[in-house]
């Protein structure tokens, strides 16, 4: 059958029919990643324990589940956020509904129980099975623990940024900070990933330096094979933990881009970036944009991709030592970033809105 189709549109769309297609793709994303923390809930048993339980906190849930407090909470929160189980206005307790029973937890009587159709799709399944022991020994993955795939994926997934924001609007909005990579300046990227950001940097200031450090050799490798490709001479790659930075004041510009409430040890991070920036230099911070209490942020309609991502990686990734922090992808809101860059020496921390629906931007001096 022949169906017509209506030529598209010759002018460009308006933001906000751009900004509505694009929350659109990305709700698929939210589920593709709630169907993985559905599977976890069933598979762990966390649904039928909260079956008829009435209002149960996390900490009572990981008692009857025999499950670590703090991947319930986190897990919990997300659910509520994509409204399969009911919370108080501080997020603290939760309830399973009869109706959220019959589909979620109740699969020898109820014909219409679903939990048991997602199997974790978007993850490898031995990924999965490793998320299935960190609930129980409190103990998250690795970064490198997901695979070469996930630093891919993340590499792909940061480009836009660095091609598109980062040189034509973020840069230029940091005090000083352009004027000085023109001039040529010695730049440090920890946490640097896939190394997006500090490639895009590297061809626009030639005469700076810049130098990129992460954990992951997936990261690593993947950022130095991209090196490489683009044949610029004044950047470099290498793995290492930004708690070992050098101190001696050598860096004008440290940049930490969305990674450092993937630390395990965030606050010594930060002690270290200071030992190892100039006086005069700047701290560039791009973290998840977050208030920091349940009643504001649950207003984001993608609230529960961003606690399904904590589960899977980033919380993950903050509790894969002994003693890591755990903060969780909505860990660090402004009160709390300024926090750790003061404990850590610095005097000034500006937050930049740089209309960026996922991020806020952090400038930081002494």
């Amino acid at each position: 059958m022949m169906v017509a189709m209506s030529e598209p549109p010759a002018s460009a769309p308006d933001r906000d029919a751009v900004d509505q297609f694009a929350l659109r793709v990305w709700q698929y994303k939210q589920g593709e990643v709630v169907s993985l923390m559905v599977h976890l809930g069933d598979r762990l048993g966390l649904y039928r324990a909260m079956d008829g339980a009435g209002w149960l906190t996390s900490a009572e849930l990981a008692a009857r589940t025999g499950l670590h407090e703090r991947w319930v909470r986190e897990w919990l929160r997300g659910q509520a956020a994509a409204r399969l189980v009911d919370t108080d206005d501080a997020a603290e307790s939760f309830a399973l509904r009869e109706e959220g029973a019959l589909v979620l937890a109740r699969e020898q009587d109820s014909l219409v129980f679903a939990a048991g159709a997602f199997g974790g799709g978007v993850a490898p399944p031995a990924v999965v099975d490793a998320l299935v022991e960190a609930f129980r020994t409190g103990v998250g993955l690795t970064f490198d623990e997901l695979g070469q795939v996930s630093a891919h994926r993340l590499a792909r997934q940061s480009g836009p940024f660095a091609r598109l924001a980062l040189v034509q609007r973020v840069i230029p909005a940091l005090t000083g900070v352009e004027d000085r990579l023109r001039a040529g300046a010695r730049v440090l990227e920890v946490g640097c990933g896939g190394g997006r950001a500090l490639l895009a940097l590297a061809a626009a200031y030639p005469d700076s330096r810049f130098e990129g450090l992460d954990l992951s050799r997936h990261a690593i490798g993947d950022a130095q094979r991209a090196a490489a490709a683009s044949g610029l001479g004044n950047v470099a790659f290498r793995t290492g933990r930004g708690e070992e930075l050098a101190a001696g004041g050598a860096y004008d510009l440290v940049m930490t881009l969305d990674c450092l409430h993937d630390m395990t040890r965030p606050d010594v991070v930060a002690g270290a970036i200071r030992g190892a920036i100039r006086d005069d230099g700047t701290w560039l911070i791009r973290e998840i944009r977050s208030s920091g209490t349940w009643t504001a942020d649950r207003r984001n309609p993608l609230l529960a991709m961003f606690y399904g991502y904590s589960v899977a990686s980033c919380m993950s990734s903050a509790l894969s030592e002994p003693h890591g922090a755990g903060l969780g992808t909505l860990g660090l809101p402004p009160p709390a970033v300024e926090e750790l860059c003061r404990a850590a020496g610095f005097g000034r921390v500006t937050v930049h809105d740089l209309d960026d629906p996922a991020n806020f931007f952090y400038e930081v001096a002494v």
